[in-house]
């Protein structure tokens, strides 16, 4: 069900207790108004502005209490939020739930591109996560163990003595003894997910749009099969896309006529984007074998993975552009590795390329090398030295750098 309204109004049409769980990511009190357009043209916006912090907790305190009305005593209640209000949030769920309902406070974090504000790059949002009472359902999700694990730690029982310490648990022989058979770790309160990309499928163009997968593991803890869930401020109706996919009933609630249909249109065909991250892990994205990342950790320069023609940017730049660096593989013709540089770094801007040569039998190159372009073996103090030679043998170059 989708309800065109104000939530304050369609949370008054649910009867009491009979809601099982509810997501909500309301505004967070930015004082802006967030704004953007489709691929396809359509304008999708709210206004997060507000005449004062009072108001906006007022606002929201009223909406919540409706929904505490209406979750059942074994449902619970996710808010998500951000730095720019989360204290004041947290003490009106307080308020309104308990002290004593809460649960957990979630984590999301995820990678973000580098800003020119000052100060620590936010990289987190926070979700609340409160029940109605102490008989709230959850479903407990397992994860993988670290790869720094000791395998005996999955296999033999443990126990904490008599000052605390965990230790292995011994039988009366003095052997110890094997733990029983185990799903993996629990799931903890710090999620990593990574934030949709720009040609992710399941994006629609909206503003504060979240990943289905990030709502989907909120629905698999709280919830089974059947459950009703309710989402008073559902935008692009990611919540209930994902409760679709999971085969739970949903209500979904916004006053905005373009986010309704938005949702109409997500839900006649739900749509996830895989993520490759969280599928194969941070190491499938290292192509670097040891031997090349130790080559390149000589230099003072950020190692890139997955790119034919540049495997690493010196820190420092040369005459204000970018200076790549390229390994010649093992299977690459010294000719095939500087025909690959040159366009990666044409491509990119640099200033120079550097190659680092690692077969000494290649042959001669065909064709000259490219003005900017050094070749040498693998040493840091070689690279500098070429590096100031370069520049100071171009009086052209010498004069823009000066």
């Amino acid at each position: 069900m989708l309800i065109q309204d104000d939530c304050l109004n369609g949370l008054k049409t649910l009867k009491h207790c009979t809601v099982d769980m509810i997501y909500l990511d309301p505004p967070f009190f930015t004082q802006k108004q967030h704004m953007l357009r489709s691929a396809a043209g359509t304008v999708y916006g709210f206004s997060d502005v507000w005449s004062s912090r009072g108001d906006y907790l007022a606002f929201l305190k009223e909406r919540l209490i409706e929904m505490r009305r209406v979750l059942k005593d074994t449902g619970s209640i996710f808010l998500h939020c951000d730095s720019t209000s989360s204290h004041y949030v947290r003490l009106l769920l307080d308020e309104v739930f308990g002290e004593q309902q809460f649960r957990s406070e979630i984590i999301w974090s995820y990678k973000r591109w580098s800003n020119a504000k000052k100060g620590l790059l936010s990289g987190h949002q926070t979700i609340f996560f409160y029940s109605k009472s102490s008989r709230y359902k959850f479903n407990v999700q397992y994860g993988t163990y670290s790869p720094t694990t000791n395998l005996d730690q999955i296999l033999q029982e443990r126990i904490r003595n008599a000052d605390g310490k965990v230790i292995y648990k011994r039988d009366e022989r003095g052997n110890t003894v094997p733990a029983k058979e185990k799903q993996g770790v629990p799931m903890s309160d710090v999620w990593e997910i990574p934030f949709l990309n720009p040609k992710a499928k399941e994006r629609t163009g909206y503003p504060t749009q979240k990943p289905i997968e990030l709502l989907q593991r909120i629905i698999r803890i709280s919830t089974d099969e059947g459950d009703f869930i309710a989402d008073p401020f559902c935008g692009s109706g990611s919540t209930l896309v994902a409760a679709k996919l999971l085969r739970r009933d949903y209500i979904g609630m916004d006053n905005s006529p373009a986010a309704i249909q938005l949702c109409r249109e997500r839900l006649s065909c739900p749509q996830k984007t895989e993520s490759q991250l969280l599928k194969t892990g941070v190491t499938s994205y290292q192509t670097k074998t040891p031997e090349e990342q130790a080559i390149l950790s000589q230099f003072d320069c950020d190692i890139v993975q997955r790119n034919r023609g540049i495997d690493a940017f010196l820190k420092k730049h040369y005459l204000g552009a970018p200076v790549a660096i390229k390994l010649q593989k093992p299977s690459e013709s010294l000719q095939e590795a500087i025909s690959l540089l040159h366009m990666a770094g044409k491509k990119k801007r640099c200033s120079f390329t550097v190659l680092i040569q690692r077969r000494q039998d290649s042959a001669e190159p065909k064709g000259d090398i490219p003005s900017n372009m050094i070749i040498i073996s693998s040493t840091k103090l070689t690279l500098e030295q070429r590096l100031e030679q370069a520049i100071c043998t171009d009086n052209h170059l010498c004069a823009e750098s000066s």
